[in-house]
């Protein structure tokens, strides 16, 4: 299931400011919501969180 491109590049910019993965909206994903983490690795959002 691919997300819209304006919701990508925001999550993007979102992620960029955290050492850990976050939502779309910037709220800190829990390991247990691995539907959510599958998405968030799925579209590369992974590749943006902060070190």
């Amino acid at each position: 299931m691919a997300i819209p491109e304006n919701v990508r590049k925001n999550w993007i910019e979102i992620q960029k400011k955290f050492e850990f993965p976050v939502n779309a909206i910037g709220v800190k994903i829990e390991t247990k919501d691995s539907k959510t983490l599958q998405v968030w690795k799925s579209e590369g959002i992974d590749q943006y969180q902060k070190n």
